[in-house]
């Protein structure tokens, strides 16, 4: 009960804190096509960034119905009870523990019209190397990999595992959006493990280009 009322309070206060500072966020947007092209298609989407920057992501995206992993600790707890709030779905689980529980839900959710994301190097590293998740609910659904970064003028940068940044009021913000990565209901071993390098490449790309922003 204790722990309950902790995330809880943790979640309302992360809710509180990303809402009024998301709000001052003056936003510069590249690639919007590529989203866009996906749902042309009538497909849907699976979001993937890099965990440290979880803060602007979320309220980029806010009040989509994405479907997002969290743990199944504490940690993960408070998270869920933040992006509720700001209108995502979640799937509990994570590589270490109810990964394949997780994915099914997600897969689930997609064949329902929802879209799912993951912050690909999370929960615990190691930073900006991305697991093999999202492929595999691609190759199981359909969906697209939607590989996207953010970058912020002005953030306090932490020095933690995943370099985690937290924008400053008012700054200026550039949300890098790369053309959707299709994996085949067919594809072999091989085929996974080249869409899987192509999506670390993209997310390295849209990072080194987005860090070079300001």
């Amino acid at each position: 009960m204790k722990d309950r009322l902790k995330a809880w309070l943790i979640g309302w206060a992360g809710f509180f804190v990303i809402h009024i500072v998301g709000c001052t966020l003056r936003w510069e947007s590249v690639g919007e096509s590529h989203l866009e092209n996906i749902y042309k298609s009538g497909n849907r989407a699976i979001f993937v960034f890099w965990h440290g920057r979880i803060i602007p992501a979320t309220y980029c995206w806010r009040n989509r119905g994405i479907v997002v992993m969290t743990s199944m600790n504490r940690d993960g707890e408070a998270i869920a009870q933040c992006i509720q709030r700001f209108g995502y779905g979640v799937a509990r689980g994570s590589s270490s523990r109810g990964g394949f529980r997780a994915l099914a839900e997600m897969a689930r959710q997609i064949r329902q019209g929802h879209d799912a994301a993951f912050t690909i190097d999370g929960q615990r590293g190691p930073r900006y190397v991305e697991k093999q998740g999202p492929v595999l609910l691609a190759l199981k659904t359909g969906a697209a990999i939607f590989c996207f970064h953010i970058s912020m003028r002005h953030k306090i940068q932490l020095k933690s595992w995943d370099e985690f940044q937290i924008p400053l009021p008012f700054t200026k913000a550039v949300l890098l959006q790369a053309a959707p990565i299709w994996v085949p209901p067919d594809a072999s071993d091989a085929h996974l493990r080249d869409l899987h390098q192509e999506m670390q490449a993209t997310l390295d790309k849209l990072r080194n280009e987005g860090d070079s922003w300001w």
